[in-house]
């Protein structure tokens, strides 16, 4: 991540998706406090988010691209409750963001069969450079 906009613009998403069954859990919350810390958003600039309206960014790395399917990921199973709008708005995102269907599925169900949703780093990347060869 390299300009404050484009730290925001990746909140904003993870904000935005976070409310898509029509609920801000405490623990979604939580997760989104722990991920603005990581990326240097002071908690008033991070507050403030919420009031804003999100207008994407292309994420030209992969790399980056898979890690923010990631977060997302991350958030549709912190509250416990895995919602229809969710697995359905994740799956869009993921193709809008240009990554392989194939690959998004497999993450999906590996993080459903984990017992805490998460998902080996190297693992994760593995299945998406698969679906390169």
């Amino acid at each position: 991540m390299n300009t404050e906009a484009e730290k925001r613009s990746l909140l904003l998403e993870m904000i935005t998706f976070s409310t898509v069954d029509g609920k801000l859990h405490k623990r979604e919350y939580d997760f989104l406090w722990l991920v603005a810390q990581e990326l240097n958003i002071d908690f008033d600039v991070f507050n403030d988010l919420f009031h804003q309206e999100h207008t994407k960014q292309i994420i030209k790395s992969e790399f980056q691209r898979i890690q923010q399917f990631y977060r997302l990921a991350l958030i549709m199973h912190c509250d416990g409750i895995l919602h229809e709008k969710e697995a359905t708005g994740i799956q869009q995102i993921a193709i809008e963001m240009g990554l392989n269907p194939g690959a998004v599925k497999r993450v999906l169900d590996l993080m459903k069969k984990a017992p805490n949703a998460i998902v080996d780093p190297k693992v994760l990347l593995k299945v998406f450079q698969e679906q390169h060869n």
